[in-house]
C-alpha cells in the first residue's frame, strides 16, 4: 500500500518547519543579546588599572601586588588596542 501525502499533511509539514524556524529564530535573538550583556559587563584593562591604582594609592596593595596586577593589565590593555586597530 501507498501512503499518499494529501493538502493537509503537506500544510502541516509546512506550518511545523515554519513553527521550529521562528522559535529558533528566537532563540539565536535572545542568545545573543545575553551574550552581548555578559562582554558589556567586563570592565576594560584601562578602567581595571585605574581602580587598582587608587587601591595602591589608599595602601589596600601592595608596591609588588601592585606591580603584579599592572604587569597582568599592561599585557591585557596592549591586546585590546591590538583588537581595535585591526577591527578599526
Amino acid at each position: 500500500m501507498v501512503a499518499v501525502l494529501d493538502w493537509v499533511d503537506i500544510q502541516q509539514l509546512v506550518l511545523g518547519v515554519a513553527t521550529l524556524a521562528i522559535f529558533v529564530a528566537i532563540g539565536i535573538y535572545w542568545a545573543g543579546r545575553i551574550h552581548a550583556k555578559a562582554v558589556q559587563k567586563e570592565p576594560s584593562a584601562s578602567e581595571l588599572l585605574t581602580k587598582f591604582r587608587e587601591m595602591h594609592f589608599r595602601g589596600v596593595l601592595s608596591d609588588e601586588e601592585f606591580r603584579t596586577i599592572k604587569t597582568t593589565l599592561t599585557e591585557r590593555l596592549q591586546a585590546e588596542l591590538r583588537g581595535r586597530d585591526e577591527t578599526g
